[in-house]
């Protein structure tokens, strides 16, 4: 027979969407939950009611019913069901009415409580690393002392101790409640009538914490902004579900003399005048050690030479990027007057004019 109308009970209208009427429940059942008002038998009264009128408007086979009839019941619907063949039920979706309780719940008993419900990932963690010019060069393994947390093995990362029950606050262990004539199965204990208690472990979160050393690699080629990734040394899941991973952010120091643009390296070696004149083999530094580099005879200053495969190894393409080496002339220090007669003797035996281009004497 007809009872309080659900759709007054959680304030919404009888045309309502589904997420209306989950907002609608999850607000009141806040309000009125047996562990925010203990003792409060108004509260826990309301509290039923209004899990009974979400238990039907969430599922749209029932809510078809009760729309239709003014109330719901199991003979209810399986009369409907028989006597009205059209009255077809394989359209609609289930709501779930547990997942909707873990949100509220959680809120009530601590940020946990709606992960011990459904299995999830676990968090990420992120972590910088400094790094020397050579060490991003070459690579480098270390260990690294990390904060993170792996899942309770008394638990099982459920949170909850299954040997140890009490009997379910809002059925008062029953395993269902009732309304104005109509039983229906009790959310919160899913009609068992017993809810476990919090694992005294990990105190309900199905984690703990744990300091742990971790080798991390980082491969040679790393630049500030890299990201090297550890597989599953992040945060514990939730329910048996996968652990995070570790991810390594690297910081990258400045070189004395080298630059990098993407994987190439560059920098600027000093050359005698001699050895710009007449040419010379000389030795220049690169990212591996040291090299042979031949300057041609007439080599100009700014002039940049090209060392292949002697910049960054690549951690894409599995290649390296070159080296471009710019030679700079550097004068004569006059150290004597043997030096100057020199140089002067040089000026005399070529009188070249290196602005006649420009129209200057």
């Amino acid at each position: 027979m007809p009872g309080e109308d659900y759709y007054k009970l959680l304030g919404v209208s009888r045309h309502a969407k589904p997420e209306d009427i989950k907002k609608a429940y999850r607000r009141l059942a806040r309000r009125h939950h047996p562990d925010v008002n203990p003792g409060n038998k108004e509260s826990e009264e309301r509290f039923k009611q209004v899990s009974e009128a979400f238990d039907v408007l969430s599922d749209p086979k029932k809510r078809e019913v009760y729309d239709r009839y003014g109330y719901y019941s199991e003979q209810v619907a399986n009369a409907a069901a028989g006597s009205n063949p059209a009255f077809d039920f394989s359209s609609f979706g289930a709501s779930n009415f547990r997942d909707i309780f873990s949100e509220i719940f959680s809120s009530i008993r601590g940020p946990q409580a709606a992960g011990r419900k459904q299995r999830a990932r676990g968090p990420d963690i992120e972590l910088p690393l400094a790094l020397t010019f050579d060490e991003a060069m070459q690579g480098k393994q270390t260990a690294i002392d990390i904060d993170r947390s792996e899942s309770c093995s008394v638990c099982g990362g459920s949170g909850e101790d299954a040997n140890n029950t009490y009997a379910c606050p809002v059925c008062e262990g029953a395993g269902q409640v009732k309304r104005l004539g109509m039983t229906t199965r009790c959310a919160r204990c899913g009609g068992g009538g017993k809810v476990p208690q919090l694992c005294a472990a990990c105190r309900g979160n199905g984690i703990i914490p744990k300091r742990e050393p971790v080798q991390v690699k980082i491969p040679p080629g790393v630049e500030t902004g890299s990201r090297v990734r550890i597989a599953a040394k992040g945060h514990a899941g939730t329910m048996g579900g996968p652990t995070g991973d570790l991810f390594i952010l690297t910081n990258v120091g400045e070189h004395p003399y080298f630059k990098r643009q993407g994987d190439n390296i560059y920098c600027t070696v000093p050359v005698t005048v001699p050895e710009a004149a007449l040419g010379a083999k000389i030795e220049v530094p690169t990212v591996d050690g040291r090299a042979l580099l031949r300057i041609p005879p007439g080599t100009q200053s700014g002039q940049k030479f090209r060392l292949r495969e002697r910049g960054v190894p690549s951690l894409r393409a599995g290649i390296r990027g070159d080296q471009f080496v710019e030679v700079k002339i550097t004068l004569p220090k006059v150290i004597s007057e043997e030096t100057k007669d020199l140089l002067q003797q040089y000026a005399r035996y070529n009188p070249e004019n290196p602005r006649a281009g420009m129209g200057l004497d």
